[in-house]
């Protein structure tokens, strides 16, 4: 994906050369400062990840003050407003505008795993003149139309570009303007949030009324000379991991697909599994699967889930920190998992996955989606149960069912890009091949054991992961 890069340098600096020497020192004279730079950290109210991008902010602060020139603004997102949906960046511009957008030269996207080099930043952000519309990134794009993203661009789904948020993005004052203005008058519609960053590239292109992303090298993932930003990691040291009696996994499935989807379980991650059931609509001893007593539903499952839920609090099966509720076309690496639960306290109310979204943008809530796997401490399924929410249909969507009432009981939905509602496949290859993924879902056109092997299964020993 070297060309874009090149072509998008080589526009800018030809716009420079258009300038003439006056207008070069002008544009010099106004060189954007620390101080005109605004960095958002995309952060969580999951104590984790407050905990996190609280250092990230105070390492970012530290590293201006030695270098002495000045000193950005660094909001952690999650304290912006009480307003939960703020993670899905479009309600939370107006709010950033606000408070920010009359001040400051640049709107700069981090992760809470994105490290930055202040005077490189600065480097970067110098070479785009600020009073125009800029859109600032390291471009990803989709190799084949996908799922995720709408089946966007069929027939030529590599034109378009989005950001890899975890390399860092920026938005230009005058942009920020202009997406806050149509943001407040636009009467936007009430739509699913399922992949943020291809999703806020399509929304600032505007069919081709907006700018495209321009494709900037030195924001990074893997580090390298002259980066701005790097990435560290998804799948983040906290210690050893979770005993495999720590996570009860409950998969869910029914009577048709006992002889296809369970055996695929069966040969890859049921063995990693400490405690694990099967629940259906029938018992087999043959698997064994046990019947909740809840007919099988074609569209949700909400009164299985609850069933579910109901099951692992009761003195039924082994007491676990952790509860897995997966489906049984889910792909799952539970080391993995386990080694990622180390970070959460099972004490507290966690629901963790990866989250989607439904009208955001008009105080909706999120939800952890189920193909991709939900995991939820003890604590949030006590909470949940002794709360009076719950299905309004045995066949409501589960997942979502669950993220609205979380929402409602002030339980944050806890989002990790490990996880994914789909296949490899339908992901930016570049994105998916320097993650330690936990989980892929479905088998369309896809050999689930190999994709298992290939994505999930470590054969290197864990310290090198």
């Amino acid at each position: 994906t070297g060309a874009p890069n090149e072509v998008a340098i080589e526009y800018v600096f030809a716009g420079d050369k258009h300038t003439g020497p006056d207008n070069a020192a002008e544009h010099r004279k106004h060189s954007v400062e620390l101080e005109d730079v605004v960095i958002g950290i995309q952060s969580q109210r999951n104590s984790y990840h407050a905990r996190r991008s609280g250092q990230r902010k105070v390492e970012i602060l530290q590293q201006a003050a030695r270098l002495g020139q000045g000193v950005p603004v660094v909001v952690l997102l999650h304290e912006l407003s009480q307003y939960e949906g703020d993670w899905s960046i479009l309600p939370a511009l107006p709010r950033l505008f606000a408070k920010y957008g009359h001040s400051a030269s640049w709107l700069f996207f981090i992760e809470e795993e994105t490290e930055v080099t202040l005077s490189a930043l600065l480097e970067v952000l110098n070479r785009y003149p600020a009073q125009e519309e800029w859109f600032l990134g390291k471009r990803l794009r989709d190799n084949e139309a996908s799922i995720i993203h709408h089946y966007a661009f069929s027939e030529d789904p590599s034109s378009f570009g989005y950001p890899d948020t975890a390399a860092g993005w920026a938005l230009s004052a005058p942009l920020l303007k202009r997406l806050t203005e149509r943001i407040q008058s636009e009467n936007l519609k009430s739509d699913f949030t399922i992949d943020l960053k291809h999703e806020i590239a399509l929304f600032i292109w505007e069919e081709g009324h907006g700018p495209k992303l321009t494709a900037v090298p030195e924001f990074c993932t893997e580090p390298r000379d002259g980066c701005a930003t790097t990435f560290t990691t998804y799948l983040p040291d906290c210690g050893d991991p979770v005993s495999k009696n720590d996570v009860f996994v409950a998969v869910k499935t029914c009577q048709k697909f006992h002889s296809d989807r369970v055996p695929v379980v069966k040969a890859t991650w049921e063995k990693d599994a400490g405690f694990l059931e099967y629940y259906s609509d029938v018992t087999d001893a043959s698997i064994p699967t046990i019947s909740l007593g809840v007919p099988n539903t074609e569209r949700g499952h909400c009164g299985k889930t609850f069933a579910i839920l109901r099951r692992f609090l009761s003195k039924a099966v082994p007491k676990a920190d952790w509860l897995l509720i997966v489906d049984d076309d889910t792909l799952i690496s539970l080391p993995r998992l386990r080694q990622l639960l180390r970070c959460y306290n099972p004490k507290e109310a966690v629901s963790l996955g990866e989250r989607y979204g439904y009208g955001l943008i008009q105080k909706g809530y999120s939800y952890t989606t189920g193909g991709g796997g939900m995991v939820l401490s003890r604590t949030a399924v006590s909470r949940l149960l002794s709360s009076s929410c719950g299905c309004y249909s045995d066949d409501a969507p589960d997942d979502m069912v669950l993220g609205r009432c979380f929402t409602t009981l002030g339980v944050p939905i806890t989002h990790s890009p490990l996880f994914h509602q789909a296949r490899p496949d339908d992901y930016s290859e570049e994105m998916i091949s320097t993650q330690h993924a936990i989980s892929f879902h479905k088998h369309w056109n896809v050999d689930p054991v190999a994709v298992y092997r290939y994505w999930l299964q470590d054969t290197r020993p864990r310290d090198e992961l």
